[in-house]
């Protein structure tokens, strides 16, 4: 049986910016203690610990995330690294025993990084989440909830758009996969895409991390998911004007969303979409949905296996360019571990 404390012991991964997040997420709830963050560079720690000084005189610094996974005897671990450096804080924090991670999207930028992220947490029985923010915005969830109530029919397609210097797939492409994948409410079956002139040959991933543009390509691929979704991913190029929406189309009407707003467009009607009241939401709330999962049990609603199909189908788009922008069935992409 899962021994529980008076107060969850809490760790970030990764102090600047989005760690910071992270934190605040963490220092909001009564049943956690923030007592440890990690990061290479010691400024950014020293920040990070004169922050939230106010939550907790206690919180250690460490310029090696390892060490502190040995030393804190942590419940729960945060990761906000770089896009391309999740892999082993993750499965390290599994591996030492804590009961739940939230980690930053996307879940790996290799397949077989994934796969071992999920062997790891499975095989510890930890809870993984990965930060689609989306998926803790009122007003997407709000949407998905109409959209599963038959509000537009059935779904037959969906159109995403993301534009502007950040419609790098591994960077912000991995937000308007997932939101694709959250509506389709399917798995992925066989994608096929085109990336953007200049990255011909960019068959696997070289980025650093999600901060130049110039290190990874934007695309325009098709998904098709096994219930007969269609996905349209129009990302880029990234010279064209920052954006990012769906067009949700079903049976009996149509759904435009973007971050500010939603409207459904059916029977010559035009009705806004109400955004619901949250006290708390986006990263914070996906942070504090980990603890309350680790605290009362659930499945999280952006899971390691949600996640994956993002990654399958990123990894599709670059296979279906190798192959002279042909269809490419993810299964034989797929290199899942067993069990």
């Amino acid at each position: 049986m899962t021994e529980k404390r008076e107060k969850y012991r809490a760790g970030v991964i990764g102090c600047s910016g989005v760690g910071t997040r992270h934190a605040m997420g963490l220092v909001g709830l009564p049943n956690v203690e923030l007592v440890a963050g990690s990061d290479l560079i010691q400024n950014t720690l020293n920040s990070f610990k004169e922050k939230f000084s106010e939550y907790s005189n206690r919180i250690s610094g460490y310029t090696n995330y390892q060490e502190m996974l040995l030393q804190e005897n942590l419940d729960i671990v945060t990761v906000a690294t770089s896009d391309h450096r999740h892999t082993d804080p993750v499965i390290n924090a599994a591996e030492i025993g804590v009961k739940g991670i939230f980690c930053e999207k996307p879940l790996a930028t290799r397949l077989i990084d994934a796969d071992r992220m999920i062997e790891a947490v499975n095989k510890n029985q930890v809870i993984l989440s990965i930060d689609h923010t989306r998926r803790w915005l009122p007003l997407w969830v709000h949407t998905k909830e109409l959209v599963l109530g038959g509000k537009i029919g059935d779904i037959h397609y969906i159109i995403g758009t993301l534009g502007g210097s950040r419609a790098m797939l591994f960077r912000n492409g991995t937000h308007l996969i997932d939101m694709i994948c959250y509506f389709a409410n399917s798995k992925p079956a066989w994608v096929s895409a085109e990336l953007e002139k200049g990255f011909e040959n960019y068959d696997e991933y070289d980025g650093d991390g999600g901060h130049s543009p110039n290190t990874e390509p934007s695309a325009h691929g098709y998904i098709h998911f096994e219930n007969g979704v269609r996905g349209f991913y129009v990302g880029g190029p990234k010279t064209t004007p920052s954006r990012f929406s769906l067009e949700i189309v079903g049976t009996s009407g149509y759904i435009n969303i973007n971050d500010q707003e939603a409207k459904i467009y059916k029977n010559n009607d035009i009705t806004p979409i109400s955004t619901p009241k949250w006290d708390v939401i986006g990263i914070e709330a996906g942070v504090q949905n980990l603890v309350k999962m680790v605290d009362q049990g659930g499945e999280p609603v952006s899971s390691g296996n949600e996640a994956l199909k993002t990654v399958e189908i990123i990894i599709g788009f670059l296979e279906s360019q190798r192959h002279h922008n042909t269809k490419i069935n993810l299964a034989r992409v797929r290199r899942r571990m067993p069990g």
